[in-house]
């Protein structure tokens, strides 16, 4: 439930990690650390606003690579559906 929370105006149904925790694919740390906190330091969100550039799928919100969303989004056909 994210009711009452700070979130991140980029949480939504588009959100990679949204689709990732939702799957129970990553730890809850990582939307209640960022996602949850107004995206408060998140190197993907930083990057979109700044540069423009949209971080894989599988990359964390500080920046890190997710080996196994990787190989979950390689094994899915590149992009999971909403």
């Amino acid at each position: 439930m994210t009711s009452g929370k700070n979130l991140c105006r980029w949480y939504d149904e588009t959100s990679a990690i949204k689709r990732a925790y939702d799957r129970g694919l990553i730890d809850r740390h990582w939307v209640e650390d960022y996602c949850w906190n107004g995206g408060a330091g998140c190197v993907r969100k930083q990057r979109f606003e700044n540069e423009g550039y949209v971080s894989p799928d599988y990359v964390l919100p500080d920046g890190s690579v997710d080996e196994n969303l990787k190989k979950q989004m390689y094994e899915r056909g590149q992009r999971w559906s909403s």
